[in-house]
């Protein structure tokens, strides 16, 4: 059988890089799918390329406001019933910059969607969990939610934060047998590197990648299929006695 077999996923930022291969996973795997996305139009694109290996259904959403939100957890529900899996994923980079060139406008654009975001994610969905009593979330944070990376502290602020809320709320949901984890992938090869490799070298990017990759022992970025690996063994029934943990996927960075 497969490992997802009739279980429902919702995916936020699920029209990007990460979001858009664990969906093609997941759906290889037997779950029925719930893209969120803010663009309506990748949402729709990425629904198309994924619809033939089974059911897909798209919510277009702002993560950082409560009633959209509260949208896609309810549309979830009418259509399917129920939510297994909830890959709380969607996230921005914000601008790269040392802190004293930081605006609080900036700060709190990034919070905004990689905090409240993920926190807003959390409270409705595990509302749903509490009462079915089951359900595995997995909140995408970052190897710079464990340690320090100059230049983009309030990614490295919102990452740390996501940490605290994995933990804190696998403990308020243990007892109804819903599992909270956290995964923490190195740079992946997605738009969001892109960008920041355009930020910390303008107009030498390609450098920017290479002195990047330098610094992980496996030599590489990481590919988006290397972080769904991840997500579907903590999405499944394999991890079933794994909660409040945080996972690196990282290319050996940890160990330095």
């Amino acid at each position: 059988m497969s490992k997802l077999e009739n279980k429902v996923a919702i995916i936020t930022g699920g029209a990007g890089g990460i979001g858009k291969v664990t969906a093609k996973r997941f759906l290889e795997e037997g779950a029925k799918v719930v893209l969120v996305d803010l663009f309506q139009e990748s949402l729709d694109e990425t629904k198309a390329e994924l619809e033939s290996l089974g059911k897909v259904i798209v919510v277009q959403a702002d993560v950082s406001k409560e009633e959209e939100v509260k949208n896609y957890v309810n549309k979830t529900v009418e259509q399917f019933g129920k939510i297994d899996i909830f890959f709380n994923n969607a996230g921005i980079e914000g601008k790269v910059a040392p802190i004293t060139e930081q605006k609080v406008e900036d700060l709190d654009k990034v919070l905004a969607v990689n905090v409240c975001g993920v926190f807003l994610g959390l409270k409705y969905v595990l509302a749903v969990m509490k009462e079915q009593g089951y359900g595995s979330v997995i909140n995408t944070s970052s190897v710079a939610g464990l340690h320090g990376s100059p230049d983009v502290t309030p990614y490295v602020a919102s990452k740390h934060a996501v940490v605290g809320l994995t933990k804190s709320t696998a403990l308020e949901v243990a007892p109804y047998q819903v599992r909270v984890n956290s995964i923490h992938p190195s740079p992946v090869n997605t738009r969001m590197m892109r960008s920041l490799e355009e930020g910390f070298a303008p107009g030498q990017a390609e450098a920017a990648k290479a002195n990047m990759e330098k610094s992980i022992p496996l030599g590489r970025y990481g590919e988006s299929e290397d972080i769904s690996n991840l997500v579907l063994f903590l999405a499944s029934d394999d991890s079933k006695f794994i909660t409040g943990a945080q996972y690196r996927v990282d290319g050996g960075m940890g160990a330095l």
